[in-house]
C-alpha cells in the first residue's frame, strides 16, 4: 500500500517508516520538519496541502502519528492544539473517506485518560486504567484535543464506513521526564515498564498490527503499553508498598537495582492494562520489565532508549523560526 505517515520526522516516525517499508509498503512522510523519511514539508492543519498530497501520491491508507504533545503546552497556544490535533485529524479523515480508504490508524495517548483526580493519586489503591475507564476528563489541552480527535475517528467510521484503529500509547519518549526531576532518567524509565511505558520499537509494531487489523475491527480503541506483571488484586499493595510487590514477583530486582544505584518505586498510583490489545488487536509488546532486569543481570545495554539531549525535529524548526534562521 501507499501509506501517508504524518509525523514522519518525529521519534516514532523514524522507526515506523522503515518498519512499514520492510513489509513492502510505500511510505509518504508528511511533517513540518525535514527528515530522512519525510517527502512533504507542511502541516496537517493545511487542508489544501492534505488534499494535494492525496491527489499527487495516490495515498491508500493513513497512519496519523503527527501531533502537538504535552510538552508543547509551554510553547504553543491552545488554538495551535485545536488546529493541529483536531482540525488536522479532520482534514485527514475527510480526505481518506473521499478516497474510499478501508483503514486509518490514529496515534492517541493514555494521557487523555488521566483526570486531575487520577493524577492526584489520592486513593488507597492504584487506579487500573484500560479502555473501559471513564468518564474521561482530560486535564490539559493536549488530552482534550486528542480525545476530540478520537471522537472524529469514531464518527467517520459510523458515518462513512472508514475503518479506524485508535492506539492510546503509553510513554515511549527518549528524553527526560519534564516533571519528575528527582529520579535519574534510566531508573525512572525502567520503573515505568511495570505500569506505563513501552519502547518506540514496540510502538511502531503496534501501528503495523493496527494497519493490518483495521478492516476486521472496523473501529477500536486500544491501550498500548508493556504488559504489566501486576494483577488487579495488587492494587492496594502497590499503593501502600510497591517495592514489596515487585520483590515478590522479581526476587532479585532490588539487588540488581542496588548495583546500579537505582531505586524501586515506593508507591505506584496507576497501572495501564493493555490486555485488550492482545486479545483483539493480536499485539503484545516484546519488551517488558523482565527484559529490563535481564539486561541488568547480563550487563548488556538496556532495552529502551534514553537520550536526555533529544530535541524533536519540529522544536528545532520552531527554534530556528523564532531566531530568524531558515526553517
Amino acid at each position: 500500500m501507499r501509506i501517508l505517515l504524518t509525523g514522519s520526522s518525529g521519534w516514532l516516525g523514524r522507526f515506523l517508516a522503515p518498519r512499514l517499508r520492510r513489509d513492502g509498503h510505500a511510505v509518504i512522510g508528511l511533517d513540518i520538519a525535514p527528515g530522512a523519511d519525510t517527502q512533504v514539508i507542511g502541516s496537517v492543519a493545511d487542508r489544501a496541502l492534505v488534499d494535494r498530497v492525496f491527489a499527487e501520491h495516490g495515498v491508500e491508507a493513513v497512519i496519523h502519528a503527527g501531533a502537538l504533545h504535552k510538552p508543547d503546552i509551554a510553547r504553543f497556544a491552545a488554538q495551535a492544539f485545536i488546529d493541529v490535533n483536531v482540525t488536522g485529524t479532520l482534514n485527514l479523515l475527510q480526505a481518506a473517506s473521499r478516497a474510499g480508504h478501508d483503514r486509518f490508524v490514529f496515534t492517541s495517548t493514555t494521557s487523555l485518560m488521566i483526570s486531575e483526580a487520577i493524577r492526584a493519586e489520592a486513593g488507597s489503591a492504584a487506579i487500573w486504567l484500560d479502555e473501559g475507564t471513564g468518564p474521561l476528563a482530560p486535564r490539559n489541552i493536549y488530552g482534550v484535543t486528542k480525545l476530540a480527535a478520537e471522537g472524529l475517528c469514531r464518527l467517520h467510521h459510523l458515518e462513512h464506513g472508514l475503518n479506524c484503529v485508535v492506539l492510546r500509547t503509553a510513554r515511549f519518549f527518549p528524553e527526560e521526564d519534564d516533571t519528575l526531576r528527582d529520579w535519574s532518567g534510566p531508573n525512572l524509565k525502567a520503573n515505568e515498564f511495570l505500569h506505563r511505558r513501552l519502547t518506540v520499537e514496540d510502538a511502531a509494531e503496534a501501528h503495523v498490527a493496527a494497519l493490518d487489523r483495521a478492516p476486521v475491527l472496523g473501529f477500536g480503541e486500544f491501550v498500548i503499553s508493556a504488559p504489566t506483571p501486576f494483577a488487579r488484586t495488587d492494587a492496594e499493595a502497590l499503593k501502600r508498598d510497591a517495592a514489596a510487590v515487585i520483590r515478590r514477583l522479581f526476587p532479585d530486582a532490588a539487588a540488581l537495582y542496588a548495583d546500579r544505584g537505582w531505586r524501586l518505586p515506593a508507591s505506584i498510583g496507576r497501572v495501564y492494562d493493555a490486555r485488550r490489545s492482545e486479545t483483539l488487536l493480536g499485539f503484545r509488546c516484546r519488551t517488558d520489565f523482565a527484559a529490563v532486569l535481564d539486561a541488568l543481570r547480563t550487563d548488556t545495554p538496556l532495552p529502551f532508549a534514553h537520550d536526555p539531549g533529544y530535541v524533536a525535529p519540529k522544536d528545532l524548526v520552531q527554534s530556528k523560526s523564532r531566531s530568524g534562521g531558515p526553517s
